[in-house]
């Protein structure tokens, strides 16, 4: 009897002992992902005796957000020998993404690639779908690496310097930490911040940060002193970048884009001093000063500069508009303090970038709240919103999806009292009829003009704005007197829409393994990694339903065409990639059907009208704010010209497209 009794307590005991082992082998950190200051998911992270890592990382982005564990293991180098990723990706779309390195042959497939290769040298794979801690990584394969510096699969080469060090407090503890910039990623350095051994501690911005779980409130510490060393960068790419011209600057043999008749005036010279336009007129007419700078633009098309109507800046990326020739933006969701700061700075002439309009966020509370601060459950709540927002500078407020449709009539009644527009998505469980009622003065998406008329999707907060719209867009008869009768509500309260049709022709076309329809045409002008983004496909399409998710994106362009036809004020803006999505958007109106010339004119006089800024800006002439294009070429004839920008002038200050892109990796 004894001896029974002692066997399973010993088998106990030693898987017990077993248990114990296992654990002191183990070491599980977990990190916080944290997006506009509201705790949003999470990675952890098991590192085993041997050297594996097991990870898992998800995040909720108003519905959105990736779920993904992912099983890496390095060599002695810290190369990624075998790497194993399943889950779902931002837009709900399966991964499942594996890499293996044997006899210096890597392999991997990703459902986007799948590719066999020699290697030559040591290399350093970056996942499709990545954890943020592959960021620590590679920094600290690349700290080992001669040079610092290393070979990326699929393609490109990155390397890592150190930028700073700190030791940041929570209660009685505290962390030495130091701060890594790493090159060759996308247009910018990417900033990660690392333990002394190594160890992955933060990666912060304004949006999203994922930093060591009780470590959260050090996040704005570190992205201070990570702004301090932006600060200088960009400060020394303006002062070489800008050039000032001292002088009357005159362009000469221009044919000229007037944006207020729609039709281009060969043989024009137009006059610049200082920032302003002085003249304007025929070749003949204007004679140069004698101390000009005469610019010889025979063969060139001169346009006043784009306007992107829909953006969310952020750090480096003014230059990026820029040079695409975008000198004003207008920003719908931001961190206020970075988008104020990213203003001051190129007002100052510390950064190079457009003019910024500001438009401030405003959502509720709940599990689907937008990024921002500004989370509002009461009438006194929605108030003291908008008086925030008009204190600091803002010229219009964006309601969000989770604002409670009772609040939307005083909301916007408390902005126009301050002077500000209302735009924004259409809440959930409200109509964009109503809200248009309620007194919105602009429908951001198309999208949500089609929901609309889907009345039995209510809850607009969830992935469903854009399942419902791919599955049955198409189906929406745009001759039906519901149609007719809301674009007529539109035209009286002569409501604004910024369809953002770019964005939904990439979830709606995007193929995995094909490169983005959108970006097709200058995929090879772009950094190795950040092309490689383009290839990972858009919403999951269901079995036999890629043809409809086809039509429903030719459905919301006959929608454009429609509002256009209808005078409804259109104005164009991306929420994507700077710059070249803003290209695409107006090849986009113009495969709706609206003629090159006046997609111009919403992209530039049209969205100026809107912003009240079109006394200074939005057209080439005198004594107007000298913001404009040279192009090679003439998009009032072939819109796509507008992508051959040779000479951006905002405000009077020249900058050379090439020059730009030059500094972001982008080739000319």
């Amino acid at each position: 009897m004894h001896r029974i009794l002692c066997r399973p307590f010993a088998v106990a005991l030693a898987a017990l002992f077993l248990t114990c082992n296992i654990a002191s082998a183990q070491e599980t950190t977990k990190y916080t992902v944290v997006i506009a200051g509201n705790n949003a998911g999470f990675q952890t992270t098991t590192t085993a005796a041997d050297g594996t890592r097991k990870y898992a990382y998800e995040f909720n982005d108003r519905g959105r957000g990736p779920k993904l564990t992912s099983t890496i293991r390095l060599d002695a180098a810290g190369l990624p020998v075998s790497i194993e990723t399943a889950g779902n990706d931002y837009l709900k779309a399966p991964v499942s993404e594996k890499f293996s390195v044997a006899n210096a042959v890597a392999r991997w497939d990703n459902g986007a690639e799948k590719e066999e290769r020699k290697l030559p040298a040591p290399a350093f794979y970056v996942s499709l779908q990545s954890m943020p801690e592959e960021l620590a990584l590679l920094a600290n394969a690349l700290r080992r690496a001669e040079g610092n510096s290393l070979a990326l699969l699929p393609a490109g080469r990155a390397s890592v310097r150190k930028t700073g060090e700190t030791t940041v407090k929570v209660g009685d503890r505290s962390r030495h930490v130091v701060a890594y910039e790493i090159d060759g990623l996308g247009f910018s350095p990417y900033s990660l911040w690392l333990e002394d051994d190594g160890k992955f501690f933060a990666a912060v911005s304004s949006w999203l940060s994922v930093i060591q779980e009780g470590w959260e409130s050090s996040a704005s510490a570190l992205l201070k002193l990570q702004d301090e060393v932006d600060a200088r960068r960009t400060r020394d790419l303006a002062h070489k970048l800008t050039r000032k011209p001292g002088r009357p600057v005159a362009i000469t043999h221009a044919n000229l884009f007037d944006s207020v008749s729609g039709k281009s005036t060969p043989n024009t010279t137009i006059l610049i001093e200082g920032n302003r336009i002085l003249s304007v007129g025929a070749d003949a007419q204007i004679k140069p000063p004698k101390n000009a700078e005469i610019i010889d633009a025979a063969g060139k098309a001169v346009i006043p500069g784009l306007w992107d109507m829909h953006v969310h800046i952020g750090p480096n990326e003014g230059m990026q508009h820029l040079a695409a020739g975008v000198t004003s933006v207008r920003d719908l969701a931001n961190d206020n303090d970075a988008l104020q700061a990213i203003r001051r700075g190129i007002d100052a002439g510390d950064e190079i970038g457009p003019r910024i309009m500001m438009v401030g966020i405003i959502d509720g509370r709940g599990p689907f709240a937008g990024p921002t601060k500004m989370l509002i459950e009461t009438q006194a709540e929605a108030k003291a919103a908008v008086d925030s927002y008009a204190k600091w500078g803002y010229e219009g407020i964006k309601v969000y999806s989770s604002v409670k449709p009772e609040l939307v009539p005083g909301l916007i009644r408390e902005a126009h009292a301050k002077g500000l527009r209302v735009n924004g998505h259409v809440p959930a469980h409200m109509t964009a009829r109503q809200f248009v009622e309620a007194g919105a003065d602009e429908l951001q998406h198309i999208n949500f003009v089609f929901l609309n008329f889907f009345d039995d999707v209510k809850d607009t907060r969830t992935p469903a704005r854009f399942t419902t719209i791919a599955e049955r867009a198409a189906t929406l008869d745009l001759d039906s007197a519901p149609v007719r009768d809301f674009i007529k509500l539109l035209k009286e309260h002569h409501t604004v829409v910024d369809p953002t049709v770019s964005i939904f022709e990439g979830m709606l076309t995007d193929r995995p393994g094909k490169i983005a329809a959108g970006y097709a045409t200058i995929a090879d002008r772009l950094p190795p990694q950040v092309r490689r983004g383009l290839i990972t496909g858009g919403l999951p399409v269901p079995e036999g339903q890629d043809q409809r998710f086809k039509d429903s994106a030719a459905a919301l362009l006959h929608m454009v065409k429609r509002l256009y036809d209808a005078g409804i004020p259109i104005v164009a803006g991306t929420d994507a990639m700077p710059g070249f999505t803003l290209h695409r958007e107006l090849e986009l109106y113009v495969k709706a059907g609206i003629p090159a010339p006046d997609a111009l004119r919403i992209a530039t006089l049209g969205s100026a009208k809107v912003m009240k800024r079109d006394s200074q800006l939005g057209s080439v002439a005198p004594g107007k704010l000298a913001d404009l294009l040279i192009i090679d070429g003439d998009p009032a004839r072939n819109i796509s010209d507008v992508r051959n920008t040779s000479l951006v002038i905002k405000d009077g200050n020249l900058y050379d497209p090439k020059a730009l892109y030059g500094q972001m990796g982008v080739a000319p």
